[in-house]
C-alpha cells in the first residue's frame, strides 16, 4: 500500500501575527518552485499544506526537494480519506498486516465534532489493530512505529507513520536579500545557507585570480552555488576579476598587511555590487580567531571600509568542527574541499598580522592607485545567473 498524499508542517510562520499571509504566500510560491519538474496538487488545510495527485515514481525526488524548503520542518507520506470511523478501521486493519514489533496510535482530533475523545479512540483503533495482527504488541515509549491519526476540520482523515524532518527556517524571500562572499572554501556557503535559512534572498560575489587561480577553482565555486540553490532557489553570481589587485598589493605593500589590505578591497568592492543590485546586507563566513583576518582586530579594520551596509556573520562564535557538520548535512563539503585554491591563498605572507591598526592599512593602501584598480574590477564583473 502506498500512501496518496504528502502532509507538509511549517513552524515559525505561527509567530507571524497580521503578516502570517505574507510569510505564508511566499511559502506556497517556494514549494511550487522547488517542485516546477513534477506534476502535483497542492492545497491547503488548518496550519498544513497537503500535496497530492503527483506520480508515485517521483515521489522520493518530490521528498528530497522538500525538506529543503525553509520555512518546512517536516513532511510525512500519508493517507487521506473522508472522515469515517468504520473508513479508518479498515484502514488500521490494513496497516496492521505490514507491522511488526511494538506500535503506538496517536490520535490528533482537531475537529472536536468527531465524536470520540483522542485518547478513548487511539485505545479503540489500537484493539483494531492487535485484532488483526495478534503478533503485535503496545509500547507506548519506545515503539517500533508509531501511527498518528490526524483528524482534520475540513472532514478529511490522515493516517501516518512516519515523520521526516525538513530544515525549518523562515522562507527565502521574506527578509529581504543579502550579498554572500562566497569562496571554494568550507565557511562560506554554510554562511550563506545560514542566512537564507532566515528568510534572505542571495546573490553571491566571487573574487578570482586567474591564472594564479585555476578555471578549476572558479567551476568549484560554480557547483557550490548550484548546491546552495537546493535551497535558496536561484543565486546570481558576480565573479570579479581580483588579479590586478592582489598584484598591485603584493608589489607595494609591507607583507604582513597584504591579507588584511585585499580584505578591506573585497568589503569595498562587495559593498558597491549590493547597493547597486538592491541587496541590504553583505555576509561574511568569517569565524572569531579562525584564521589571522579573522581576529577581533582585523575584523575591526576590514570592516571599517564599510560605509552604509550592515555586514552578517553567521559563523562567528562557532568553530571549525560545528561548521563542517553543517557543510556536510547540507552537500557542500566535498565540494569544498576539492584542492582548486582561492584568491585568498595568492601571495600568502607567512606571517600575517593579527592585530592591525586602521591607521596603518590606510598608509599601505596610499601606496598604489587603488581607486582605478577597484573601478576597473567592478566594470569587468561577470555575472552569472
Amino acid at each position: 500500500m502506498k500512501e496518496n498524499v504528502i502532509i507538509l508542517r511549517y513552524g515559525e510562520l505561527y509567530l507571524k501575527g497580521n503578516n502570517r499571509s505574507f510569510f505564508e504566500n511566499t511559502l506556497l510560491k517556494n514549494i511550487r518552485h522547488s517542485l516546477k519538474d513534477f506534476t502535483f496538487e497542492l492545497k491547503k488545510i488548518s496550519g498544513r499544506y497537503v500535496i497530492s495527485n503527483y506520480n508515485e515514481e517521483d515521489y522520493n525526488l518530490i521528498i528530497e526537494k522538500l525538506t529543503k524548503v525553509f520555512g518546512l520542518v517536516s513532511v510525512s507520506p500519508a493517507y487521506e480519506f473522508p472522515t469515517n470511523i468504520e473508513d479508518i478501521e479498515n484502514k488500521c486493519k490494513e496497516l496492521a498486516a505490514d507491522l511488526s514489533g511494538t506500535f503506538r496510535i496517536t490520535t490528533k482530533r482537531a475537529d472536536k465534532k468527531f465524536p470520540i475523545k483522542s485518547d478513548n479512540f487511539s485505545a479503540m483503533m489500537g484493539e483494531v489493530i492487535l485484532k488483526a495482527n495478534p503478533n503485535l504488541k503496545v509500547d507506548l515509549h519506545n515503539p517500533d512505529t508509531s501511527i498518528i491519526i490526524e483528524i482534520r476540520e475540513n472532514g478529511q482523515t490522515y493516517i501516518l507513520s512516519k515523520i521526516i524532518h525538513a530544515h525549518g527556517g523562515m522562507p527565502v524571500g521574506t527578509a529581504g536579500k543579502g550579498l554572500l562572499m562566497l569562496s571554494g572554501g568550507i565557511d562560506s556557503p554554510v554562511a550563506g545557507y545560514m542566512m537564507a535559512k532566515r528568510g534572505l534572498t542571495l546573490c553571491a560575489i566571487h573574487f578570482h585570480s586567474f591564472p594564479y587561480t585555476s578555471l578549476q577553482a572558479k567551476e568549484k565555486v560554480l557547483k557550490l552555488k548550484e548546491i546552495l540553490e537546493g535551497y535558496t532557489g536561484k543565486i546570481k553570481l558576480f565573479v570579479v576579476p581580483f588579479t590586478k589587485i592582489q598584484e598591485a598589493i603584493h608589489v607595494n605593500c609591507f607583507e604582513e598587511y597584504m591579507i588584511t589590505i585585499m580584505r578591506r578591497i573585497m568589503l569595498r568592492i562587495a559593498e558597491r555590487v549590493a547597493k547597486k543590485y538592491s541587496c541590504g546586507t553583505i555576509i561574511t563566513g568569517e569565524s572569531l580567531g579562525q584564521v589571522a583576518s579573522q581576529t577581533l582586530e582585523s575584523i575591526t579594520v576590514t570592516n571599517s571600509v564599510i560605509k552604509e551596509l550592515p555586514v552578517f556573520r553567521p559563523l562567528i562564535g562557532m568553530d571549525k568542527t560545528e561548521i563542517m557538520k553543517i557543510s556536510n548535512d547540507i552537500g557542500t563539503y566535498e565540494t569544498s574541499i576539492l584542492p582548486y585554491e582561492d584568491c585568498c591563498t595568492v601571495f600568502l605572507p607567512k606571517n600575517p598580522v593579527i592585530k592591525p591598526t586602521i591607521k596603518k592599512a590606510i598608509h599601505e593602501e596610499e601606496k598604489f592607485n587603488l581607486d582605478y584598480l577597484i573601478d576597473d574590477a567592478i566594470n569587468n564583473i561577470e555575472i552569472i545567473e
